[in-house]
């Protein structure tokens, strides 16, 4: 029972990281390949990523749940787990913060530049909020993939630490 369980947590954190680290390569590709139309690329990269962020809270959550139970069921110690949780929980933080608070406020400045932000001035308003929530949106997607990644390394240190305690 207690490899399933750590089964389910490295899916859980191998479904979202894997998604993260592919998201940027489908958005090329898919920008690439509809070059001359990038307002349906960015369409279609921005449904993408409402996906991408959809599997990343559910993953969150689960790997979240798993590890605030580990200790319970004697899998690791509880000294273990608190790190991972945190950074867990500011995984969580960043991908509500783009899903709900990025994402839309670049759907309103898209819909403000005319229906596709490509087309307006560059010098316009609408323009440059998108181009900085843009911006912005790929920093903290960065953020979630390197935060990952340390609590990736924290589990294992969990996992290879938990008869040493």
């Amino acid at each position: 029972m207690k490899t399933l369980l750590r089964t389910l947590l490295y899916l859980a954190l191998i479904v979202w990281l894997g998604a993260e680290i592919f998201f940027p390569v489908v958005a090329v590709i898919t920008f690439n390949t509809l070059l001359p139309d990038t307002h349906t690329a960015g369409t279609i990269v921005g449904e993408l990523l409402r996906i991408l962020h959809g599997m990343g809270l559910v993953s969150g959550m689960v790997a979240l749940a798993l590890l605030a139970l580990f200790p319970a069921w004697g899998i690791y110690k509880p000294r273990r787990v608190v790190a991972p949780m945190a950074l867990l929980v500011m995984m969580i933080a960043c991908t509500v913060y783009s899903q709900f608070a990025i994402i839309p406020a670049m759907e309103r400045d898209r819909i403000a530049a005319g229906g596709a932000i490509h087309a307006a001035d560059a010098a316009n308003p609408s323009n440059i909020d998108f181009n900085k929530l843009h911006n912005r949106s790929e920093y903290v997607e960065e953020a979630i993939l390197l935060l990952g990644l340390a609590t990736v390394a924290l589990v294992a240190a969990a996992e290879s630490g938990k008869n040493r305690e």
